[in-house]
């Protein structure tokens, strides 16, 4: 019997002060804050959030998750 592992599906949480709360123009692309590169979307969300709460004063700080898995393999069906 084989072992089943479910299909990583990458994610990159990422942010920085944008120059307008309504844009996604960074003003420093020298100081985006990289937070890190998740092997699934929960994992991602949970890390979104803690850097969304502790910027959270800051109205221009905005953080995102990326699907890198759908810029890696963008005709691939997610499992």
């Amino acid at each position: 019997m084989t072992d089943y592992e479910p299909k990583r599906l990458l994610h990159l949480v990422f942010g920085g002060e944008v120059e307008n709360p309504q844009s996604v123009r960074f003003r420093d692309l020298d100081k985006l804050d990289v937070v890190g590169i998740f092997p699934d979307y929960d994992t991602a969300l949970a890390a979104w959030r803690a850097a969304a709460q502790a910027t959270v004063d800051n109205a221009h700080m905005r953080y995102f998750v990326v699907h890198i898995h759908k810029l890696m393999e963008p005709d691939e069906k997610a499992a």
